[in-house]
C-alpha cells in the first residue's frame, strides 16, 4: 500500500472530494427511497394525489440537491481564491434555485389538477391554466436568482417593459390567442367537457385549451382546433350549459281518421316506457305530445323526450321509433304516406278539315 506521505498535495484532497460527493449522493438517495417513502398516505381524494405527485417530484431531485450541497462542501477542500470560492457559491445557487423553481412550478401545475375543480370556474383545469401556474413560479424563481446574484431587477424591468411593447406589436395574433384564451377559461362559460355547436358548423366536446387554440373532439373522434380569438368572437350553443340534459324532439303524423286522443295516450305510453329502460334517458320525466299542423296527408305533432346527455339522444331516437312503429301496428293506428293529388288536362280534339268532309 503505497504512503499518503508520498502522495502530491492534491491526492488527500481529490480522495476527500470523491468521498464527500459519494456521501452526499448516497444520503441524497437515502432520502429519496427511505424518508420520501414514509410520507403519510393516509390522505384520500385529491389531497392523496397532490402528495403522490410532491413525493415523485421531490424523489427524483433530491440526489441531485444532496450532490449540490457536496460540491459546495468540496469546494473547501481546495485552495481557491476568494473569486473562485464565489464563482462556485453562485454556481451551486444557481443550479439550485433552478432546480427548486422547476420543482416548485411543477408541483404547481399539478396543484391545479388537485385543487382547480375544487374552485371552478375561478381556475378550471386546462394546460392552460397549468401553463399560467408554471410560467408565474418560473418568473419568480429567475427573479430571485438574479436577485441573489448581486443584479438589480429594476433597470431589468424596465428594460422588459420598453421591448415588451415591441414584442407584443410583433406577435399580436399569438399574444390574441393567449388572452382570449384565458378569458375563454376564467370566464367558464366553456369548459372542459363541454359539447359545443359553433356558427361555422363544427362541434364536438372541449379536449382542451392551450394558449393557442382549442381543442374540439367530434364525434367522429376526429380533432378540430380553434384558434382562441376566433372562438371568443363566434356565436356558439353549449349543450352542457346550463345543464347536461337536453329536450329531444321526434316528429310524427299519423292518419286524418286517427283518434287523436288515443294516439296521444300510446305515444306517451311508449316514450315512458323509452325513458325508463334506454341508458341514457331520464326516467323521472313525463313525456308529452303537441299536435301542430294539418299537413297534406297527416296532422303533425312532436313528441318530446329527454336526455342526460347530448349523444344520448340519437340512441333515445332509435328505440322511440322503432317501438313507436311497432305499437301503432298493434293498435291500428296509421302512419300515412304522402298523397299528391294530380289532374291532367288532355287536348281537345282537332276540327276535322274541308277536305275530310
Amino acid at each position: 500500500m503505497p504512503d499518503l506521505g508520498s502522495w502530491p498535495a492534491w491526492g488527500p484532497r481529490l480522495v476527500w472530494t470523491i468521498v464527500t460527493l459519494g456521501a452526499s449522493w448516497a444520503i441524497g438517495r437515502v432520502l429519496a427511497a427511505v424518508v420520501m417513502a414514509r410520507v403519510p398516505r393516509w390522505l384520500s381524494g385529491r389531497e392523496h394525489l397532490l402528495v403522490q405527485s410532491v413525493v415523485h417530484v421531490l424523489r427524483k431531485r433530491l440526489p441531485w440537491w444532496s450532490l449540490l450541497i457536496g460540491v459546495w462542501l468540496a469546494a473547501g477542500y481546495w485552495p481557491l481564491t476568494a473569486e473562485g470560492h464565489l464563482l462556485v457559491g453562485r454556481a451551486v445557487f444557481v443550479l439550485g434555485a433552478a432546480s427548486v423553481t422547476l420543482a416548485v412550478a411543477a408541483i404547481a401545475s399539478q396543484s391545479v389538477d388537485a385543487y382547480g375543480a375544487m374552485i371552478a370556474p375561478a381556475l378550471p383545469v386546462s394546460s392552460l391554466t397549468r401553463n399560467i401556474a408554471w410560467g408565474l413560479i418560473a418568473v419568480l424563481g429567475l427573479l430571485v436568482i438574479l436577485n441573489g446574484l448581486g443584479l438589480s431587477i429594476t433597470p431589468m424591468l424596465t428594460a422588459l417593459g420598453v421591448g415588451g411593447l415591441a414584442v407584443a406589436l410583433a406577435l399580436q395574433e399569438p399574444l390574441a390567442n393567449f388572452f382570449a384564451g384565458l378569458f375563454i377559461t376564467l370566464a367558464g362559460q366553456i369548459r372542459v367537457g363541454d359539447y359545443v355547436r359553433l356558427d361555422s358548423g363544427q362541434e364536438g366536446y372541449v379536449v382542451d385549451f392551450s394558449w393557442r387554440s382549442t381543442r374540439l373532439r367530434m364525434l367522429a373522434n376526429n380533432l378540430v382546433l380553434v384558434p382562441n380569438a376566433k372562438l371568443a368572437q363566434a356565436i356558439l350553443v353549449n349543450h352542457h350549459l346550463p345543464s347536461h340534459d337536453l329536450a329531444v324532439l321526434v316528429e310524427v303524423g299519423v292518419d286524418y281518421s286517427s283518434d287523436l286522443r288515443h294516439v296521444e295516450r300510446v305515444v306517451t305510453e311508449v316514450g315512458r316506457d323509452v325513458m325508463a329502460e334506454v341508458p341514457g334517458g331520464v326516467p323521472e320525466f313525463e313525456p308529452f305530445v303537441r299536435y301542430h299542423t294539418f299537413g297534406d296527408s297527416s296532422i303533425n305533432f312532436t313528441v318530446i323526450l329527454r336526455a342526460r346527455e347530448f349523444v344520448d339522444q340519437y340512441l333515445i331516437k332509435h328505440e322511440f321509433i322503432k317501438r313507436l312503429h311497432a305499437r301503432f301496428d298493434q293498435e291500428g293506428i296509421v302512419i300515412p304516406f304522402p298523397i299528391r293529388t294530380i289532374a291532367q288536362r288532355e287536348a281537345a280534339a282537332p276540327a276535322p278539315s274541308a277536305s275530310e268532309s
